[in-house]
């Protein structure tokens, strides 16, 4: 097996590992998550749980081959809808507080969703260019270290 498609099936599991974990502290821990919702969003704790459940969906869908590409499409749009709450997180004191990270960790936060919407792309594509499976890989590496840290 060449070493970009270990190392690209690596990236899967890993992605939907922190997917799944994080799909269930959805529900362990819901108002962790309810802290970061913009006040403009109504019926926090289910969106909460909604989140969290196709986190978990995300998790399955990534690791069955022929439900990877949806998982990766879920995913993204996943990533896009709940940008506001990392927005949410940087403006407002009292979200961070809850979550105990300081305005530039809240802004350091937010580009990583570029990375992210990147990642879930490769994972979506059967084959990729050389390059972007080169640019996944990099991207992949400091991504993780950084949510494997919070």
């Amino acid at each position: 097996m060449p070493f970009m498609v270990y190392f690209k099936s690596v990236t899967i599991y890993s992605m939907s590992f922190l997917y799944l974990f994080v799909g269930i502290k959805h529900f362990t821990n819901p108002s962790f998550f309810e802290a970061i919702v913009p006040p403009f969003f109504v019926f926090k704790e289910s969106l909460v749980y909604i989140s969290g459940f196709i986190e978990i969906a995300i998790a399955v869908l990534l690791v069955v081959k022929k439900t990877r590409r949806i998982g990766a499409y879920i995913t993204i749009g996943l990533l896009v809808a709940v940008f506001p709450a990392n927005i949410y997180l940087f403006i407002s004191e009292t979200a961070r507080d809850v979550l105990g990270v300081t305005k530039h960790q809240a802004l350091i936060r937010m580009p990583f969703q570029i990375p992210l919407i990147f990642i879930a792309y490769w994972h979506s594509q059967e084959s990729s260019s050389k390059r972007f499976s080169i640019i996944s890989c990099i991207l992949f590496v400091p991504t993780l270290l950084y949510f494997i840290s919070i």
